[in-house]
């Protein structure tokens, strides 16, 4: 949870939403740093208060985003202006039809079988460093759960040793997106496959305990991937296995939770997709 300290002439109103909002049960991280911004802009080019150009100067500052992004931070911005408008009748409040519109949502790439099969080849292939020495178990592991459960990748990399559970072959997915956690069964073959990573990792007497990251580097003295490095290990794979959407782009991390046979893909006959969904990865899984 982000602890901002607001500075502006709105400090104390800023703070009491925020503190509001988190009593409530929200962490409000996003929209805190979004708040933090035009706090930081307002006390920096010492506007007295938000006013129609304190709010124009601090949007220009937002202009490097997409329009999405754009849009959801004026919209904290909107609803924090409605908050105060409670108690400060007489307030500024942006309109929200000046607001850019929504981005149209990427179409994601679906991966084939056989592109997996490939990448989990590739993936074997990958040489181990001091900062990365799980490098190849560790990338193979990485594609078999984000293709095959659907987590999204802030899920994989929270995931701890104490979250899998090798007798009833389950993830424990903590705090997700929206602060819930939920229990993923796996297949055999997945089970198998965390095995043989945790197995490597035993036999080079590497950290190891029910707090340590599953997916984890020697990075200042051991600590969970970040999203950066994580796409720093898979996204040379893809160029190397010459895979690319029909624009001709790399796919992203985020695309290989919407392959057509996992399990958040929505299906007529829901028991017939989840044994699809299971003999394809156990068929991915042994070919690799």
């Amino acid at each position: 949870m982000i602890n901002r300290a607001f500075s502006s002439n709105l400090a104390t109103v800023l703070q009491r939403y925020v503190g509001m909002k988190r009593a409530l049960g929200r962490q409000f991280d996003s929209a805190t740093q979004a708040l933090g911004s035009l706090d930081t802009l307002l006390a920096k080019e010492r506007y007295p208060d938000l006013d129609a150009t304190a709010f124009n100067a601090w949007c220009m500052t937002q202009a490097h985003l997409a329009s999405g992004v754009r849009r959801v931070r004026m919209l904290e911005v909107h609803a924090f202006c409605l908050y105060r408008r409670r108690t400060e009748p007489d307030c500024f409040v942006p309109d929200p039809l000046a607001f850019p519109p929504y981005h149209q949502r990427i179409r994601p790439y679906i991966f084939t079988e056989s592109e997996i099969i490939r990448l989990l080849n590739a993936a074997s292939g990958l040489n181990s460093n001091p900062s990365t020495p799980l490098r190849p178990e560790l990338t193979r592991l990485a594609i078999v759960l984000l293709f095959t459960t659907g987590i999204r990748r802030g899920e994989l990399l929270n995931l701890t040793e104490r979250d899998y559970d090798r007798q009833d072959a389950t993830l424990h997915i903590r705090a997700t997106k929206f602060y819930k956690s939920r229990l993923l069964p796996i297949h055999e073959g997945i089970a198998n496959e965390i095995g043989t990573y945790l197995s490597v990792r035993t036999k080079l007497k590497l950290p190891s305990s029910p707090t340590t990251p599953l997916i984890w580097n020697a990075i200042q003295g051991g600590r969970a991937y970040t999203g950066t490095g994580l796409s720093y290990c898979i996204k040379p794979l893809l160029h190397q296995c010459g895979i690319k959407t029909a624009n001709g782009l790399t796919p992203r991390i985020h695309d290989f939770r919407h392959n057509s046979g996992n399990r958040i893909i929505p299906s007529t006959d829901r028991q017939s997709e989840l044994l699809r969904a299971d003999r394809a990865i156990a068929n991915a899984t042994m070919a690799a």
